[in-house]
């Protein structure tokens, strides 16, 4: 069974970006980034490897879950393939295709097309962003492991990490990072 993974950025209040979709704030310290993209070469756009020299394989991740907004933050950019180097799935229920072949489209069945691709075999899952999408993975037991960029900011206000109600979940600390910029990264695993 593979792991899924809710990989974020987000301010110290919690919020994953603005109430546009931008995302003013967050870090763009070159060296984090650098340790950041060693450590997961995976996360970094398919339009940008080249760009950047990075030409690393899959570590963690082959599959990347997006919601709609977050998908639309590359559209707006022209960009309908933002991870080619994974295996793409786009959610949402308002879309009618979706603008790349090889982006999948769900629009309706999430969760037991969620439950079903945690099945198969593969690397891991990285869920990369969309608040609605992750409160619905979390309160259906789907989400293993937060990995969460805390910024050194307070937004005020935004798209929240998870957009609705989610219970109490009990966390285990796996592994911490503190960046010289004042990014903290902390990985947990979903205990409870």
């Amino acid at each position: 069974m593979q792991n899924l993974t809710y990989f974020v950025a987000c301010s110290v209040d919690g919020f994953i970006a603005h109430t546009d979709g931008s995302h003013d704030g967050f870090s763009q310290d070159s060296k984090y980034l650098a340790d950041l993209f060693a450590s997961f070469p995976e996360i970094v756009p398919s339009h940008l490897r080249d760009l950047m020299g990075i030409h690393a394989e899959n570590k963690y991740f082959d599959t990347v879950l997006m919601g709609r907004k977050t998908y639309e933050v590359g559209l707006k950019d022209g960009v309908t393939s933002p991870y080619s180097h994974m295996k793409q799935y786009l959610f949402s229920q308002s879309m009618q295709q979706s603008p790349d072949e090889n982006v999948k489209l769900i629009s309706e069945n999430a969760i037991e097309f969620i439950k079903a691709l945690k099945n198969e075999s593969g690397k891991g899952i990285w869920l990369c962003g969309g608040g609605n999408l992750a409160t619905a993975l979390f309160t259906n037991h789907l989400i293993d492991q937060l990995i969460l960029k805390v910024n050194p900011f307070l937004m005020g206000a935004g798209i929240p990490l998870f957009s609705g109600v989610i219970p109490q979940t009990a966390l285990e600390l796996l592994d911490r990072k503190i960046y010289d910029n004042g990014v903290l990264v902390l990985d947990y695993r979903v205990t409870g």
